[in-house]
């Protein structure tokens, strides 16, 4: 599952940066960054309880493929943030947004048969954007990008070097 890594990584890495430049920032709001990252995905549910078994037990159809959809991510990013108090929902819920927007970004890359990617648009409209042919979900390499990155941010981090130390402004 590289293309499930990258998207971790890629959260990390986001979360650091924006913890960089925002000294409030600690690392349970990266950790909320990557969940963020990780939420389109939430539609893999699908392989634990799929949408026939949910659809008989309740009686009415489910479908669990919304939820990889800029409508899904708003309801999860929505629902997620519910599990906070109310002083830090705001907060949450723009971290988990740039995750999420970050997972989409990533997905539109991806190379398809079709050349046009999923409907990242939906319930707004059912428009398929022009896939970016970049790379497969099974590729490798993103995940060695992503990784590098992530250890790269994570070592600055670790020496204090973060980009405002490193480039010298205050």
């Amino acid at each position: 599952m590289p293309d499930l890594l990258t998207h971790v990584l890629v959260g990390y890495v986001i979360g650091m940066l924006l913890s960089f430049r925002d000294e409030s920032l600690r690392p349970a709001h990266v950790t909320l960054v990557t969940i963020g990252a990780l939420s389109p995905d939430f539609v893999k549910l699908q392989l634990v309880l799929p949408g026939g078994l949910v659809a008989s037990t309740l009686g009415v159809p489910v479908t669990w493929s919304p939820l990889h959809t800029v409508g899904g991510s708003a309801l999860v990013v929505g629902l997620g943030s519910l599990l906070l108090a109310p002083a830090y929902r705001k907060q949450a819920i723009a971290l988990f947004a740039i995750g999420a927007v970050s997972h989409h970004v990533l997905d539109v890359l991806l190379l398809t048969p079709t050349g046009y990617a999923y409907a990242v648009f939906w319930p707004l409209t059912d428009y398929r954007p022009p896939a970016g042919g970049l790379y497969l979900s099974s590729d490798r390499w993103p995940v060695l990008v992503a990784g590098c990155c992530a250890a790269v941010v994570w070592a600055l981090d670790r020496r204090g070097d973060g980009p405002a130390e490193v480039s010298g402004s205050d």
